[in-house]
């Protein structure tokens, strides 16, 4: 099923401009952590462990009920669930209103033209004592993450696996994974993922410790010399739309508005601790 997941996911991020299914749910499909409901036609990712479902229905086969069908088939099985709109299409709104969903959350999309270097320097150099990512730096990269991401509740908790899974992604080249190694561990990363023109800011990590050093705006930088490196002339990143601190570096560098993420939640989720949201 995975390999009709990815089909269909690339014939409508071709059509819709963005991807229906983020890579965390491939991964976990592919894996066996998720399962799929439906076909090529319509197809919904569900996660049982988070309630968290993804679906989207092929570009030729939209406009016949297939979507409102699996989004009725999969509030009858699951109750409870909630469900990302990548983009926050209309048909994804509609869907959402009928089923009687609320918005829950907003994860912005921005986007920003690849700025050119500084006159005289070098594009492809990077900012002093920023480097590649070699395979000794897993283990850092993972406690930095946990730690700079710790109340994110998808980025937050990436494991080992799921970090071994994304470099073994045909779009990921270590040279665009860059590190700022610190007195413990690093202090900092960013990670480009490559896609022609358009070359997405794929995260941008912070050590909690060094916030307020300007480590932020030298990973940017960072991300920027591969943006450039790579032939990109636009940044593409997701941010969170409660994020002013990142919101506040991100606007500063140029990037505005470009979409809009939406979760949005049916019925009542009991949480691990017994309450409900």
């Amino acid at each position: 099923m995975i390999d009709t997941a990815r089909a269909l996911g690339a014939a409508c991020a071709a059509h819709d401009g963005m991807p229906p299914f983020n890579d965390q749910a491939l991964v976990e499909l592919a894996r066996g952590q998720r399962r799929a409901i439906g076909d090529e036609t319509a197809l919904a990712i569900v996660s049982d462990a988070d309630r968290e479902v993804e679906l989207a229905v092929h570009p030729d086969h939209r406009g016949r009920g297939r979507g409102l069908a699996l989004a009725e088939r999969v509030a009858a099985e699951l109750g409870a669930f909630d469900a990302w709109a990548h983009g926050d299409l209309p048909a994804a709104r509609a869907i959402a209103e009928r089923l009687g969903m609320r918005r829950v959350r907003e994860l912005l999309q921005l986007r920003a033209p690849v700025p050119a270097a500084a006159d005289g320097a070098d594009p492809d150099r990077l900012p002093d004592g920023v480097r590649a990512f070699e395979p000794d730096d897993a283990s850092a990269l993972l406690a930095l993450n946990a730690a700079a991401f710790a109340d994110h509740p998808e980025q937050g908790r990436m494991s080992a696996s799921d970090l071994a899974a994304r470099l073994a992604e045909p779009w990921h080249d270590d040279a665009n994974l860059v590190v700022l190694p610190g007195e413990a561990g690093l202090d900092g990363f960013a990670w480009v993922k490559p896609g022609g023109d358009v070359a997405e800011l794929y995260v941008l990590g912070v050590a909690p410790g060094r916030q307020g050093a300007g480590i932020g705006r030298r990973m940017l930088e960072a991300a920027f010399a591969r943006m450039r490196t790579v032939g990109a002339t636009t940044a593409h990143l997701y941010v969170e739309g409660d994020n002013e601190a990142a919101l506040g570096l991100y606007r500063r560098a140029g990037f505005s508005q470009w979409a809009i993420d939406v979760r949005w939640r049916h019925g009542t989720i009991t949480q691990d601790d017994g309450t409900s949201d």
